[in-house]
């Protein structure tokens, strides 16, 4: 067994390199142990830093762990692109828009749920809406800016961690984990394909995969499904965006999301849907996407189709994270993101610092406490 090291991470997606960058940061010695890091549905996702357009009845504790996370993402981004390089950071907002009469009811109820938790929202005329971005549809029947939902490109987040973290100390083992080495009620290490690893603390953050690590009996690990997502990307010319900010719509009651980077990428997104660990791409779902995005921006229809993509988000029964210790000494876990994971890192990452460094988590993510499931069981 190599070794030894402070922490071991399973998983070396957004989650799992941003927990990897802040402990190395702390003077940690850090192994982060995946196959193929950043390839999961950090790779698929869109990178939206969405609180207030995410925001779901009966998830309130989870908005405020989303709002807090987006009120670091400024810092953070600042931080990562010194050490790490550029990572699309876009501040311009989101405006969520309605294609039909129906669609406006659904959008203004929603409205009027984030006003009644004081989340900053604007309604827009449809006018208006067409004047913030003049290639949406005249069809367009109205909509709300968020001025607070941001983003960045997953993908070049990726990079920007993994060449951070890197620069920090913390050391990427290109190796599936086979199992966590426990003995005596606490942890000792990692057993991969390629040979073991000892350290003292073990987090995973494998993502929808978390609930399937060896060597762990089966409810110390939260219940983490894969939820599907499929994704596409189109490609414009930037000098001439189809849109400069992110639009999300509903177009005849169907759900969905347009965000454009700087480097003429469009993002078109995503399917939910709960095929366990299928990641086939479908016509369907490829029409329907595209179908929506045409309704509400029809510039999108003479964009190329450079990309179509099935990612597994982690889900829990909550659809809230597991962030936290475990009832094995030394095994944590920072999974169950699901939509969040991308704006979830900063928050996340400082959670399981605080853990590791002083033995618990900030009281923001107790709520988010790994073994609530095995009290419901």
């Amino acid at each position: 067994m190599t070794g030894p090291v402070d922490v071991g991470i399973v998983g070396g997606g957004v989650v799992g390199l941003a927990c990897a960058w802040r402990l190395a940061q702390r003077g940690l010695s850090v192994t982060v142990v995946d196959p193929s890091p950043g390839e999961g549905a950090s790779h698929a996702a869109a990178g939206m830093l969405a609180p207030v357009t995410e925001a779901h009845y009966g998830e309130e504790p989870l908005l405020a762990l989303n709002l807090e996370s987006a009120r670091r993402w400024p810092a953070f981004a600042a931080e990562l692109e010194e050490e790490g390089g550029d990572v699309g950071y876009r501040d311009e907002g989101t405006l969520a828009v309605a294609l039909d009469d129906d669609d406006l009811r659904a959008l203004d109820e929603l409205r009027r749920f984030q006003e009644s938790l004081g989340l900053g929202v604007e309604r827009l005329r449809a006018r208006a809406c067409r004047a913030a971005e003049p290639c949406l549809s005249p069809r367009v029947r109205g909509g709300v800016l968020v001025a607070g939902d941001h983003q960045v490109d997953s993908r070049l987040v990726v990079r920007a961690l993994l060449a951070a973290a890197g620069r920090s100390g913390a050391t990427i083992r290109r190796e599936r984990v086979t199992g966590v080495v426990a003995e005596a009620g606490r942890v000792a290490g990692l057993r991969t394909d390629a040979g073991a690893l000892h350290c003292a603390t073990v987090v995973v953050a494998a993502g929808c995969w978390s609930a399937g690590i060896g060597g762990v009996p089966p409810e110390v690990l939260p219940p983490v499904r894969p939820v599907k997502g499929q994704i596409l990307r189109l490609r414009f010319d930037p000098a001439v965006p189809p849109l400069t900010s992110t639009v999300r719509g509903l177009a005849a009651g169907r759900s969905v999301y347009l965000v454009p980077r700087a480097r003429g990428e469009l993002v078109v997104g995503a399917t939910v849907e709960e095929r366990g660990f299928d990641t086939t791409v479908t016509a369907e779902a490829v029409h329907d996407l595209l179908a929506a995005a045409i309704a509400l921006v029809p510039e999108v229809g003479q964009l190329e189709l450079v990309e179509t993509t099935a990612g597994l988000r982690p889900g829990t029964p909550d659809n809230a994270p597991a962030l936290g210790a475990t009832d094995i000494a030394g095994l944590a876990v920072a999974t169950g993101h699901h939509r969040n994971g991308v704006l979830l890192a900063p928050v996340t990452a400082d959670a399981i610092v605080s853990l590791v460094t002083d033995g618990a988590v900030p009281p923001l993510a107790t709520a988010f406490d790994p073994r609530r499931f095995a009290r419901c069981t």
